[in-house]
């Protein structure tokens, strides 16, 4: 309707401008939470499209899953319209011109013919046309033959006349990937106490062992969905380095999460539903057969490494791992402890027990450095004098990795270890014969 026409219908009406960001944002949370009726949600332009085939039951029946929907969603502060049939083509036009139907199997034609044509939703221009032609209503449309509606408005539209029918149709693509494996609990009241969430997230991740175990798997990834009465969402994912099944070890994780969250989980009125899914499983070989201190200790590490990167995020727990190359800053590279697969080269020993360090134990980036006469050299503005000296070691660099990256091919290096008068102990190298830098410093 114009804007013109609606205020001349009604003067008092409020009008503000559309904000189609804020419309999918708001569209998009509310799918989030049609998640807890059906993992398959899909959005439509005109609202919200659910496939529930094999979930009604789990609700009383479909009306009764149909009224439980509108209902929550009027709680909400929402005005909603929903229908149910065989297609989402027919489902969406049900939804609008007859609230709350729900279409018997096979039933589709027949509910959708007598409504308006403007139901099936099709470009302007071809509605204009059919009414034109006096075919005002669906079932006029149905009964011409699909050759006469193809060379009059394309085989476009006549898929889509099928689809509204029953003829023919096409799924729904959901908005989120359904997880291989999910469990979840509904309360007959919202609950709130955080130790009795925890508590149903490790009876959850019993449910799920269950399952991974039938097939020989362990969840390295799940994430726990609470679904708050209000309608909000919050979800809490946590990953292992391991495939893992056991549920004590999960709840422990779960509760480090939980305690380290910079925004706090409100239950506000509660939870309804809590739903635990793992994302990502791998082969799991049972931990029987795993004999002797060491792995024990290796497993235990395992499990340290996960609490601590579920606390502070893996990105902050890195593991060192070395590299082919004598080239000191690239001798090494810092990964993510949980996900730092078992290296191939050994660590290469560089000096003796009795030895002192020949590296410093931590590099920096060079810096450079000015040789003062007198055995001396100024860094950070800083001038010390050296005491004692060792070196040159020359570390030439990998000429054959100039033509493919930037690692290889630079000069020479010789380097050099100083202690100064006060006893600090430093790493330097001279670059072409005179430019010094500064690459450590020795604890």
């Amino acid at each position: 309707m114009a804007l013109a026409s609606a205020r001349a219908r009604g003067p008092a009406l409020k009008v503000m401008a559309a904000n189609e960001a804020a419309d999918a944002k708001l569209l998009g949370r509310l799918a989030d939470w049609c998640d807890s009726f059906s993992p398959f949600v899909a959005l439509d332009p005109q609202g919200l499209l659910l496939d529930v085939t094999g979930s009604s039951h789990l609700f009383g029946g479909e009306l009764a899953m149909l009224e439980r929907l509108r209902a929550a969603l009027k709680h909400q502060g929402f005005a909603v319209t929903a229908a149910l049939a065989g297609s989402a083509t027919a489902a969406r036009a049900l939804a609008r011109y007859c609230d709350g139907l729900i279409v018997p199997p096979g039933a589709d034609q027949a509910a959708m013919a007598g409504l308006p044509v403007e139901a099936l939703a099709l470009e302007p221009a071809i509605t204009q046309a059919l009414r034109r032609a006096g075919l005002k209503k669906v079932g006029q449309v149905a009964a011409r033959s699909r050759a006469e509606l193809t060379a009059r408005f394309g085989a476009a539209m006549v898929s889509q006349l099928d689809n509204a029918l029953g003829k023919a149709e096409i799924p729904i693509s959901p908005r989120l990937k359904l997880p291989p494996y999910r469990v979840e609990r509904r309360f007959a009241e919202p609950v709130a106490i955080e130790d009795f969430m925890l508590a149903t997230i490790k009876q959850l991740a019993g449910h799920l062992a269950k399952l991974l175990e039938e097939r020989g798997e362990g969840a390295r990834a799940l994430e726990a969905v609470f679904f708050r009465a209000d309608g909000a969402i919050r979800r809490i994912a946590i990953e292992t380095g391991a495939p893992s099944r056991d549920p004590a070890i999960l709840e422990r994780l779960f509760r480090e999460k939980l305690g380290a969250l910079a925004d706090p989980l409100d239950p506000g009125f509660g939870f309804d539903l809590i739903r635990l899914e793992a994302l990502h499983t791998e082969a799991c070989r049972s931990e029987a057969n795993d004999l002797g201190s060491s792995a024990v200790d290796e497993k235990e590490i395992r499990h340290l490494i996960d609490r601590l990167a579920a606390r502070f995020g893996s990105h902050r727990v890195l593991a060192f791992r070395p590299n082919d190359t004598h080239i000191p800053e690239n001798a090494f590279a810092a990964v993510p402890a949980q996900y730092a697969p078992a290296s191939k080269l050994a660590w290469e020993s560089v000096r003796s027990p009795q030895e002192a360090p020949q590296r410093p134990l931590r590099l920096m980036i060079p810096e450079p450095v000015s040789m003062l006469p007198g055995m001396r050299f100024r860094w950070r503005g800083v001038v010390h004098a050296v005491r004692h000296r060792e070196g040159p070691e020359r570390i030439a660099m990998e000429w054959w990795r100039a033509l493919s990256d930037s690692k290889g091919g630079g000069p020479a290096r010789d380097y050099f270890r100083l202690e100064d008068e006060e006893g600090r102990r430093f790493w330097l190298y001279r670059e072409n014969g005179a430019r010094w830098f500064l690459h450590g410093v020795f604890a």
